[in-house]
């Protein structure tokens, strides 16, 4: 009885590493014109379709404050601007987006960011200059540090049980929002 136990906790932990593995998938989409990879990653979360495409910019030994300027919108990604995508409703903090696509932008600080939400003006819109105009609302986002710094930007989604956080990491830095799926 214990071998079987053993067994189907192995077989269990194996499904679950499996459907955690297809619940994202990254596509290539070639370099931009200032020669990052760009890439479209996308989620299915409890019924909900999230796709972020942006570049990703390589540090290349520069300064992350260059790089990512405090206290400043920085458009979270290299060439065309980073946009989020969804076919259900999302709540980050007190933003609420409606199913559609939206540009993310960051503002970095030295004890937390804000994660910037825009309309998403026309496709292949450019990521710089900031739009104010074109703002819909922020939402905080927790800072933490990697353990290993990572070279090239990188925006996921962290699941947590049922709850998710959209995070960026770059260089040292990882800033995370949490959301919800609304219905």
């Amino acid at each position: 009885m214990r071998t079987i136990s053993r067994m189907l906790g192995v077989a269990t932990a194996s499904i679950m590493m499996a459907a955690s593995a297809r619940a994202q998938t990254t596509t290539q989409l070639g370099a931009g014109g200032g020669g990052s990879s760009h890439v479209k990653t996308e989620w299915t979360i409890s019924g909900a379709h999230i796709s972020v495409t942006y570049g990703r910019p390589r540090l290349k030994g520069r300064a992350e404050s260059e790089m990512m300027p405090p206290g400043k919108p920085w458009r979270t990604g290299a060439d065309a601007a980073t946009v989020l995508t969804t076919d259900k409703p999302l709540i980050f903090g007190k933003v609420q987006l409606a199913p559609g696509s939206y540009t993310i932008n960051t503002e970095p600080g030295d004890k937390s960011w804000e994660l910037i939400f825009g309309r998403l003006d026309k496709p292949g819109q450019w990521g710089i200059p900031y739009q104010p105009a074109l703002e819909i609302g922020r939402a905080p986002m927790t800072l933490g540090k990697l353990v290993r710094p990572e070279d090239e930007l990188t925006i996921g989604i962290d699941r947590i049980g049922p709850r998710q956080s959209l995070t960026v990491q770059w260089g040292t830095v990882s800033a995370s929002a949490p959301f919800t799926i609304g219905r």
